[in-house]
């Protein structure tokens, strides 16, 4: 790398990729996808100095859309892949994407764990409520009774109250963002990647081949920014409750945030007093006189 360029202020041109977007026109990836690089810029973050963790989905299918440290893993398994990257070098800021399918199906066991350790990472939830990749199935936090692909009379089960189970794990960091709102998803983006435990963001997004009921402009008219209308993001109960009444309005903003809880590095006696990261001390060891023992 180039010492003048290291010097240089990082500019949206240097998170530009030559790989063409693929989402259906009128897909909320667009929006999120554009105020994550106004994040990192504004943040004055340069494409190597972050790591960008993407889950299977159509939210993965941003991977190779942006240009940086880029990292496309298993369906649902994003976020301890995240967390063991920003375990391994904590001076690297490291945001993980997932789908609503992915992360509250299989993946939601490591949701549980990473909010409950708080990993010092950025976890954006991109939430179409459908398998969107997969042609439209329905995830864990469709509506019940809406048809869909492989459920044309609605799912059986209950849909999962999602933010009553983030507040349920005592969480660090919950925000909440609407796709078609690039100022404010960016101002959230910046606090997120800046808190210092997990920062849990849902995105609400519009799908449009496959999500009919909770479109762009059914969003755009029930959206509010909380923040701006005087909510405090240190009240809990407050926070808990504005965020579970989704019917008539949707609020969106920073919704619940705490700085006093020490993250889970902090907490990792053996790494106490240490200045180096687990990657400045890879380096080969003689391991012969092990070997002796096992002959």
């Amino acid at each position: 790398m180039n010492i003048a360029l290291q010097t240089q202020p990082p500019a949206l041109s240097d998170y530009y990729s030559e790989t063409k977007c693929i989402w259906c026109d009128g897909c909320g990836n667009y929006g999120i996808w554009s105020a994550v690089k106004y994040a990192l810029v504004e943040l004055n973050l340069h494409p190597w100095q972050v790591c960008l963790c993407y889950d299977v989905g159509c939210n993965g299918n941003g991977s190779d859309k942006i240009e940086g440290y880029r990292f496309h893993g298993l369906h649902g398994r994003v976020i301890p892949f995240a967390a063991g990257a920003k375990l391994a070098n904590m001076k690297a800021p490291v945001i993980a994407f997932g789908g609503d399918g992915g992360t509250f199906s299989e993946g939601v066991g490591h949701l549980v764990h990473g909010v409950r350790s708080n990993y010092p990472i950025t976890f954006v939830l991109h939430n179409n409520t459908n398998f969107g990749l997969t042609t439209g199935q329905a995830s864990s936090l469709t509506p019940q009774g809406q048809p869909m692909n492989t459920s044309p009379y609605g799912i059986p089960e209950h849909t999962l109250a999602s933010m009553d189970l983030i507040f349920s794990l005592n969480p660090t960091f919950v925000a909440r963002g609407f796709s078609g709102d690039i100022k404010l998803i960016t101002r959230i983006l910046k606090a997120a990647i800046q808190h210092r435990g997990f920062a849990f963001v849902e995105m609400l997004q519009a799908c449009p081949t496959y999500n009919h009921f909770a479109t762009h402009e059914y969003l755009l008219n029930r959206y509010f920014d909380a923040n701006a209308d005087g909510h405090d993001p240190g009240n809990l109960q407050q926070a808990r409750a504005l965020a579970a009444q989704v019917q008539d309005r949707i609020a969106c903003g920073i919704l619940y945030q705490r700085e006093d809880i020490p993250h889970f590095y902090d907490r990792l006696v053996p790494r106490q007093g240490l200045e180096t990261t687990c990657v400045e001390e890879v380096r080969r060891y003689d391991v012969s006189e092990y070997w002796k023992e096992l002959v």
